[in-house]
């Protein structure tokens, strides 16, 4: 195996190393489609959102969903986190489209 010092960026990622923020980017705008200016704004509205993302141990906000029939149909029902407080709640996420 080569010295991962001799490897290009290119070769480095492909082998699953720990790449650093820039190098990340640096990839990222080479198979893109995309200006250095939108990445860097989207990546800036990501850094903001996380601001809110809560956190393990805290109080998870309040939300409600739809409730869906057996072949995935809505019922017209909906459910909210908060009128579960005291039970087991498991959420699964995916997309059914």
């Amino acid at each position: 195996m080569s010295d991962p010092r001799e490897l290009s960026l290119e070769e480095r990622a492909m082998q699953g190393a720990e790449l650093t923020p820039e190098e990340r980017r640096t990839i990222w705008l080479s198979i893109s489609d995309i200006s250095a200016e939108e990445f860097d704004a989207g990546q800036a509205w990501r850094e903001a959102r996380q601001a809110h993302v809560p956190q393990p141990g805290t109080m998870a906000p309040d939300f409600e969903l739809d409730v869906l029939d057996r072949v995935r149909g809505r019922t017209g029902e909906k459910v909210r986190l908060v009128d579960l407080r005291g039970e087991i709640v498991g959420l699964v996420f995916g997309s059914f489209t």
